[in-house]
């Protein structure tokens, strides 16, 4: 599709502003003030929980096989978290779902 200039610009600085929003919306307004410790506690999660949910369609229907599920991604990723659980290191989690993927996608 081809878009004029002004279309483009209107759109990056509607959601730049948006995310300026959204993000002062929580630092500005509450940033000044204690946060109560269940808050806390449960915003350490979300790494935890945004990581997954970016990787998951990218192993289940990734845009390389054109949607289709592919045996080596899937057991790359269960080789991730299964050194992940065992090893409770990033690292080395990282490494064995690197290496099956390589091995995955050598023997296939």
């Amino acid at each position: 599709m081809n878009y004029s200039n002004a279309e483009i610009w209107f759109t990056i600085l509607t959601l730049g502003a948006g995310t300026f929003l959204l993000r002062y919306s929580f630092l500005g307004a509450i940033g000044s003030r204690p946060m109560p410790q269940w808050f806390l506690r449960m915003l350490r999660y979300t790494a935890v929980a945004v990581l997954p949910a970016l990787a998951a369609p990218l192993v289940v229907w990734p845009a390389a096989t054109h949607g289709q599920t592919d045996p080596a991604r899937l057991a790359a990723a269960a080789a991730t978290l299964i050194a992940g659980f065992v090893t409770r290191n990033t690292l080395a989690a990282i490494v064995a779902g690197a290496a099956t993927l390589m091995i995955g996608f050598y023997l296939s």
